[in-house]
C-alpha cells in the first residue's frame, strides 16, 4: 500500500510537468539510442547499447515512482486547514531555546522541500516534531546533533 503524499497545486503540477517530460521527451530519446546503438552491430560488445538500455531502465523506474506518487498524492485546500496548530503548508516562527535565535519555515511535502526558500519536508525531524503543536508549545525535536527545543512562536498561512 502507497503512502499519500499531499501537495499544493503547483507543487503537484510539476510533479506532473517533471513525469510528462520524462514520457515525452527523455523516454523517445533513450529508444532513438537504442535504436542507433544497435545498428552498430554486435550487441554482445557494445557499450553504447549496455548504456542506454541500463539508462533505460533507470528513466523507466523513475516514471513509474512519479506515477505512483501523482495517482497517491492529494491537493491541499490551504483554507480548510486549521490556523491554530502546525500542519503542513503552515508557515511556521520558532525558536531555539538554547540560542533564542528565531526561524521561519513553511512545512510542506517532501518533494516541494527547499532550503533555500525555508520550506521543510513535513517527513524532516523539525517538522515532524512541530506537527500538531499550537503557539506557546515547546517541541523538543531529535536531531542527528541530538536533542533541541523549539518554541512555537506564530503559525500563519
Amino acid at each position: 500500500m502507497s503512502q499519500i503524499s499531499y501537495f499544493t497545486e503547483e507543487g503537484l503540477r510539476k510533479v506532473i510537468d517533471e513525469l510528462n517530460q520524462l514520457r515525452k521527451v527523455e523516454r523517445p530519446s533513450i529508444s532513438a539510442q537504442i535504436a542507433e546503438a544497435r545498428d552498430k552491430g554486435d550487441l554482445s560488445e557494445n557499450a553504447e547499447y549496455d548504456a542506454a538500455k541500463e539508462a533505460q531502465g533507470l528513466l523507466e523506474l523513475k516514471i513509474s515512482k512519479l506515477e505512483t506518487l501523482v495517482a497517491n498524492s492529494r491537493v491541499v485546500d490551504e483554507s480548510e486547514l486549521d490556523t491554530t496548530k502546525v500542519l503542513i503548508l503552515s508557515k511556521v516562527k520558532i525558536k531555539n531555546l538554547a540560542n533564542g535565535s528565531e526561524m521561519q519555515y513553511t512545512i510542506v511535502s517532501e518533494k516541494e522541500a527547499n532550503m533555500a526558500e525555508k520550506r521543510i519536508s513535513v517527513e524532516s525531524p523539525i517538522a515532524k516534531g512541530l506537527l500538531g503543536k499550537k503557539v506557546g508549545d515547546v517541541a523538543e525535536v531529535i536531531v542527528p546533533s541530538g536533542s533541541m527545543k523549539f518554541e512555537v512562536v506564530d503559525i500563519t498561512r
